[in-house]
């Protein structure tokens, strides 16, 4: 079977994103990257600032309600539809709730050959860098670092703490059928 789908799983600033623009160039049909940014970024203000939305609380703690796995749970059917419709797909997430997230994308990817792929990075590394992004509560990076590989089963890892996107994204793009 061909790999239809890649899920990157990374804490905060682990360099997914890096790794899926990196993907898209090395691989040689056109792969779609989505992200669980692009989700947030979709969903009104009112849903960043609300219990039954997403929190994101000073320390860099994350808490998620019922309205938004709703709408990541028709936001998961959604990229399931494209990938089944022919589209190749990678998927930059952070799994909070480690093995519950995984299998959440599990259920929604029945059927499709997917890829699972943790992304690593040392805590103080990815801590760097999202003080250099500047859109990130701090503490994030520090505070995901762990509990997103938490019972999560891969069929691949790669650590960005010393490599860059690039290499990390040909390791990945040589497991791909």
């Amino acid at each position: 079977m061909t790999t239809q789908v890649i899920v990157l799983n990374g804490g905060s600033s682990s360099g997914k994103s890096g790794i899926a623009r990196c993907l898209q160039a090395v691989l040689p049909d056109p792969w779609l990257a989505v992200g669980v940014d692009t989700l947030i970024e979709a969903m009104p203000v009112s849903m960043q600032t609300s219990d039954a939305g997403i929190e994101f609380a000073a320390d860099g703690g994350v808490s998620v309600g019922p309205e938004f796995r709703t709408l990541e749970a028709a936001w998961m059917a959604g990229v399931t539809a494209m990938a089944n419709a022919g589209a190749r797909i990678i998927v930059d997430e952070v799994f909070l709730g480690g093995a519950a997230s995984q299998q959440r994308w599990q259920k929604a990817l029945g059927g499709l050959d997917v890829l699972w792929v943790g992304v690593r990075c040392e805590s103080t590394v990815a801590a760097g860098r999202e003080i250099a992004r500047g859109n990130r509560v701090k503490g994030m990076a520090v505070s995901q670092a762990e509990v997103v590989h938490q019972g999560v089963l891969y069929d691949l890892e790669v650590d960005t703490t010393h490599s860059e996107a690039l290499e990390c994204a040909r390791t990945i793009a040589a497991q791909t059928r």
